[in-house]
């Protein structure tokens, strides 16, 4: 069995709106209700847990109702950090559940079918997968003092979501203290001495934070209609 961790507890402070950024609406649909969606058609009987500050769960509910939407899911309370709240995603996760679970952000709604699937198919082979694109920017090393230099690319990846693991594995990572050190799911479980394996992302499945993030958002999906 596999399953689905979406975590969703930003403020929405980054866009300048009172509405948390993974309830506002592109095209109409609120960006969490076309992230669950997109789960929902690539991993058909995969379980979806939603990971929300309990403070939101009534207007999720709420938008739920008024949006008519079915997709089946789970809603649980996060945390005070991501690490907490991806802790808390698994602890969801039945006991003595054996397959994969995925870690994606709520505010990613446009990761492709095929990015889900090929992360899917690589941490069943390899017990942990996340999805990276090749750095286009120039890059460069700043120092304490103010000065740098720059860096090559090459050497680096864009590092995004869902990043899948062993169930098992996962819930071994998560079992201990927080740290700093923990910039995402995956090097939780790197600390914890698994290796990660990359594939291929895609570049739509950008992460919504800032109202020009919103702009692009609206122009990917009239591409696509």
């Amino acid at each position: 069995m596999d399953y689905v961790i979406i975590v969703a507890g930003g403020k929405g402070l980054r866009m300048g709106s009172d509405v948390p950024k993974q309830f506002l609406p592109v095209g109409g649909v609120p960006v969490l209700m076309r992230t669950i969606s997109r789960f929902a058609e690539a991993l058909p009987g995969a379980d979806i847990i939603l990971v929300l500050p309990e403070s939101q769960h009534d207007y999720w509910h709420s938008l739920c109702r008024e949006h008519s939407f079915a997709v089946s899911h789970t809603v649980v309370s996060g945390g005070d950090t991501r690490f907490a709240s991806s802790r808390n995603g698994l602890m969801a996760v039945p006991a003595g559940a054996e397959g994969l679970v995925g870690i994606h952000d709520g505010v990613r709604p446009f990761v492709s079918a095929d990015v889900i699937r090929r992360c899917y198919d690589a941490a069943r082979t390899h017990g942990a997968a996340i999805p990276v694109m090749p750095v286009t920017d120039t890059l460069r090393l700043v120092r304490p003092d103010g000065s740098g230099h720059n860096v090559l690319r090459s050497d680096y990846r864009v590092v995004q979501t869902p990043q899948v693991f062993d169930i098992s594995l996962a819930r071994r990572a998560f079992d201990c203290p927080y740290s700093e050190s923990f910039t995402d799911d995956a090097s939780v479980v790197e600390a914890a001495g698994h290796r990660v394996v990359m594939v291929e992302g895609n570049r739509e499945n950008i992460k919504l934070t800032t109202p020009f993030d919103l702009q692009i958002a609206e122009s990917l999906l009239n591409a696509r209609q």
